[in-house]
């Protein structure tokens, strides 16, 4: 069980959090999920993993890539390994609505959120057996993931004042 988040925002009032814990979901699939969703606008992200569950737009691979298909979509990313992990992005979908939600209840601006923190790491795994030939049994384990996500608030650029001589 996740106790605490393991990066705070430089500003809590402008910052807004998000977690789960224990989820039935591939951890590496979730991990390239999260790579491709960090620096996004909350808006963007939500739009993205709308584009990759209709197959419209592709997440690569960066980190787990063995055995992973080559695929043109994934040239727009400076990639050519990806695929499209459904499951993991209805699961940041949902964390990213408690995530708005959380926003919302704290009066921040939903529209200038960015995901600043997002981190996978790997829960503890489901173990089942399968029954195999001549009287064995195998381990059938899942890998499961724990979530966090922390968004922040744009901030306005300030801008440079000149020197003075």
């Amino acid at each position: 069980m996740v106790k605490s988040y393991s990066r705070k925002a430089p500003v809590s009032a402008k910052s807004c959090s998000a977690k789960a814990s224990d989820l039935r979901v591939h951890f590496k699939n979730t991990y390239e999920v999260a790579s491709s969703l960090r620096g996004k606008g909350l808006k963007a992200a939500q739009e993205y993993l709308n584009n990759v569950i209709e197959h419209k737009d592709i997440v690569p691979f960066k980190k787990h890539f063995g055995g992973i298909g080559r695929h043109g979509q994934a040239k727009q990313y400076g990639y050519n390994l990806g695929r499209w992990p459904e499951k993991s992005c209805r699961v940041f979908l949902d964390l990213l609505r408690n995530l708005e939600a959380n926003a919302e209840s704290k009066g921040l601006d939903v529209e200038n959120l960015v995901l600043w923190h997002v981190q996978v790491n790997q829960a503890a795994k489901g173990r089942r057996r399968t029954y195999r030939a001549h009287g064995g049994i195998k381990p059938y384990m899942s890998c499961n993931s724990h979530i966090e996500v922390v968004a922040v608030e744009k901030q306005e650029a300030v801008p440079k004042t000149a020197l003075k001589a």
